[in-house]
């Protein structure tokens, strides 16, 4: 066995190098992964998710995720951004690749902030090009639902419920901001809907 415990990591040998401690670099404001040896500083930003509440009619394309987190809920076609795409393109990825929906974007519909995860979610409003859908490897089963067959109950997450009511809300209109993160109230307004 040998003696140098990180040569059976893989590790080279040696000391660390890179970043490594924690502190306030100068001219920012709050800590920040340093290396000590360079200066190179590792910011760590918040993710963007991207994704659509696509429709065939008056049916809206929901997918039951196969994986964690929340698998086995359901939830619109939505991920991680990818490096040089666009948020649009992202967003039609997204829907390919869970539920082999060809869309068409029409626009934004909301920008949730999610800071206790360092997430940014843009859901766009899309039409889908053919009501013809199948699961993609992230997904257990995907679905078209009528407003009145949406499985509120089994949803993954809140913004997909924020997303869902604020498309509702906005039916037929085109003059529209994007939505944003939804007050006590209009959540207890949207509690007292169901």
């Amino acid at each position: 066995m040998p003696d140098d415990p990180s040569s059976s990591s893989g590790l080279p040998a040696g000391p660390l190098k890179g970043p490594r401690v924690r502190t306030i670099p100068p001219g920012e404001d709050r800590e920040r992964l340093t290396c000590p040896d360079c200066g190179y500083i590792a910011y760590q930003n918040p993710l963007i998710v991207v994704g659509s509440v696509a429709t065939w009619e008056d049916r809206i394309l929901l997918c039951r995720r196969a994986i964690e987190p929340r698998k086995g809920y359901w939830t619109l076609p939505a991920g991680f951004m990818e490096e040089r795409e666009s948020t649009m393109e992202g967003a039609a990825r997204e829907a390919w690749e869970e539920a082999r929906a060809k869309i068409a974007i029409d626009s934004l519909l909301a920008v949730y902030d999610i800071p206790r995860i360092s997430q940014v979610q843009m859901i766009f409003r899309a039409r889908l090009l053919s009501p013809d859908v199948s699961a993609g490897p992230e997904s257990q089963e995907v679905g078209l639902f009528r407003w009145e067959e949406i499985p509120w109950d089994d949803l993954a997450f809140p913004t997909v419920q924020w997303a869902l009511r604020e498309h509702r809300s906005r039916l037929g209109r085109q003059d529209f901001a994007p939505a944003v993160n939804p007050t006590p109230d209009v959540l207890a307004q949207w509690e007292r809907m169901l």
